[in-house]
């Protein structure tokens, strides 16, 4: 690999994703590769209902996903290894931002979780379907 590994983690409910952060980092290691973990919050503020949230939300929203982000990588991966990853925290539509972040960084390989699909995601399509489909680059899907 000549670029990053993109490994894509949900940190409001994160023991759903060790499994997939673990196999990312194994990934990384086996070519040298930097790890970079990114979770992504929603974005309300463009909403109407961003205008039920007061001021300085949207921060501390963000500033909570990070802590959280940087708990799970060093629980899962130990405090040495969580020194070396990148995290990313944006705001937006989580299957575009992992995309828009995977293009940006020129990522090699981008690792993400398949969850138990609902019915929803038979006519929308979940993250995962949506990274795969429109990846410039490879993609793992770890069941």
């Amino acid at each position: 690999m000549t670029g990053p590994v993109l490994c894509a983690v949900d940190v409001s409910n994160p023991h759903q994703d060790e499994e997939v952060l673990r196999r990312a980092a194994r990934l990384a290691e086996l070519d040298g590769a930097q790890l970079d973990v990114i979770t992504v919050v929603p974005d309300y503020g463009m909403s109407v209902v961003g205008s039920y949230f007061g001021r300085g939300h949207h921060e501390k929203l963000e500033a909570e996903a990070r802590r959280l982000l940087n708990e799970l990588v060093g629980e899962v991966l130990g405090a040495e290894r969580n020194r070396k990853v990148r995290h990313i925290v944006t705001t937006g539509n989580a299957y575009d931002e992992i995309l828009r972040v995977a293009r940006a960084d020129g990522a090699s390989l981008i690792v993400i979780g398949a969850h138990k699909p609902d019915f929803s995601d038979y006519l929308l399509g979940p993250n995962a379907a949506r990274v795969v489909r429109h990846a410039t680059c490879s993609v793992m899907v770890v069941r």
